[in-house]
């Protein structure tokens, strides 16, 4: 195979080997294919070259207007222009001028250095971590015993140094304020001082569903374990959660929170709730009339849920004796046991399971450390033995649920466990059977009727929207 170029008269030159004719054709298919492109595409040739200029700032390109009638071989006309960019040094001025402040929140942790806390923060300033650690009271709100887990907020300026710094806490069991620590920037020093504020009370609302345990299935949806723990408290006179519980089975709440600077600090009382335990339903609604003294839990028709005493003392736990004749587990022979051991670690709270007052707390020989209480009727007697910490005097008036001890081993016991009895005129009887057979306290008084059922048809609604969502939006 041979190829022949054709040349212009009067010029002679030897033919072209083929792969270089191959090449000059190639070229010349591209360059017409480029000027086809241009032609078809005018806008985007213009908009590239727009860019280039913007990124470029060195000069001025124009593009020769590609009319409609443009051939695809038209030639293109390229103009240059020389350029003065605007002046720099004003920008550069008002650049100077500009400042701003940023905003970071840090968790307080075990052995933190202020060094180490401002570094978290992104915060640069030595002479502020010099006065972290050389005041007192700023030391104390934050790197101070029980500070571990506090959230701490700085404003910092532009180039990273402190210009104030705030954390913020409860004081033991307080729901009414919280206390703050105001750091700030004061010149070339700083201050430091503590405020009080009022406490402020939201509602939140969550759902979930229980796959393996009711903790787990709370924890899913972000909600507290004070709240956990209240919604067993609620429910524990129609549901068992000890035994009772299935995959599937669902609850909804709306919840108290308590907070402080817009964060929340502390959980207050369930408001409403539902539990659906093997496809049956329970509600309940916190209720106070008013110039009533307390308020109670009721189901939506008005029914009380409370009953005079709590099933059991202790929130979760396993019963380790019953009541009855059984062998001494420390002295061995057949004896009566007067009680029901529950077994649970040392340290877990013990409840009194029913108004009434401390009749006897201190030390008796093989209760170890025991509270008796003398409830309302004035005729039923709970024993409460072999706690490790007691929690109440005598004399003391308690109410339902409220903590008045720990589990121990004190006394004669071969572990940690509570020893529950129930007395009525001085006589034991066995606690299970008294706490199966007792019957709610009354519903509401009409009077209230009205009332309830306004706040009744409010928390319904409240239910229905917690329902549609897994987990607190709000957490």
């Amino acid at each position: 195979m041979s190829v022949t170029a054709r040349r212009p008269a009067g010029f002679w030159h030897p033919p072209l080997p083929y792969h270089v004719l191959r090449v000059k054709q190639e070229l010349i298919s591209s360059g017409l294919a480029m000027a086809d492109f241009i032609h078809r595409h005018p806008r985007r040739i213009v908009a590239a070259l727009a860019a280039l200029l913007l990124s470029t700032g060195g000069g001025a390109f124009a593009v020769a207007s590609l009319g409609a009638n443009a051939a695809p071989t038209d030639p293109l006309r390229l103009v240059t222009e020389a350029v003065s960019p605007d002046a720099v040094a004003a920008q550069l001025e008002q650049l100077d001028g500009f400042s701003f402040t940023l905003y970071r929140s840090e968790t307080t942790r075990a052995a933190d250095t202020p060094e180490a806390l401002l570094k978290r923060l992104g915060i640069a300033d030595p002479a502020a971590a010099s006065f972290l650690r050389r005041n007192e009271t700023a030391w104390k709100a934050v790197f101070g015993r029980g500070t571990t887990g506090r959230t701490v907020t700085a404003e910092a300026d532009d180039r990273q140094g402190l210009q104030q710094l705030r954390t913020h806490w409860v004081e033991g069991d307080d729901d009414r304020q919280f206390k703050r620590l105001v750091v700030q920037k004061q010149g070339s020093d700083f201050s430091a001082r503590i405020e009080t504020a009022p406490l402020v009370a939201t509602q939140r609302l969550a759902s979930g569903t229980i796959r393996s345990t009711l903790f787990a299935a709370t924890d899913e949806a972000g909600v507290p374990d004070s709240v956990a723990r209240q919604l067993v408290d609620v429910f524990e006179s129609s549901v068992d959660f000890r035994r009772g519980l299935r995959r599937g089975d669902r609850f909804s709440v709306v919840y108290e929170a308590l907070e402080a600077d817009g964060e929340p600090v502390k959980t207050g009382r369930i408001l409403s709730a539902e539990f659906v335990n093997r496809g049956k339903s329970q509600d309940a609604v916190w209720f106070q009339a008013s110039g009533s003294d307390a308020g109670a839990y009721y189901d939506f028709d008005g029914q009380s849920l409370r009953k005079a005493y709590l099933i059991e003392p202790l929130a979760f736990t396993r019963v380790t004796s019953n009541f009855g004749m059984r062998r001494h587990p420390v002295f061995g022979g057949l004896r009566g046991h007067t009680g029901v051991d529950f077994g649970a670690p040392t340290g877990t709270p013990v409840r009194t399971v029913g108004d009434g007052t401390v009749e006897f707390a201190g030390v008796q020989r093989g209760y170890g450390n025991v509270i008796y209480i003398k409830h309302t009727d004035n005729t039923d007697t709970t024993v409460y033995g072999h706690l490790s910490r007691i929690g109440v005097r005598e004399g003391e008036k308690v109410t339902q649920g409220q903590k008045i001890g720990e589990v121990g081993s004190t006394g004669v016991a071969t572990g940690p466990h509570l020893h529950f009895e129930f007395r009525v005129n001085g006589e034991p009887v066995d606690p299970q059977e008294v706490m199966a057979q007792q019957h709610q306290t009354p519903p509401v008084s009409p009077a209230a009727r009205a009332a309830f059922a306004k706040l009744s048809a409010s928390m319904q609604q409240q239910l229905a929207a917690a329902g549609q969502i897994q987990g607190s939006p709000f957490q």
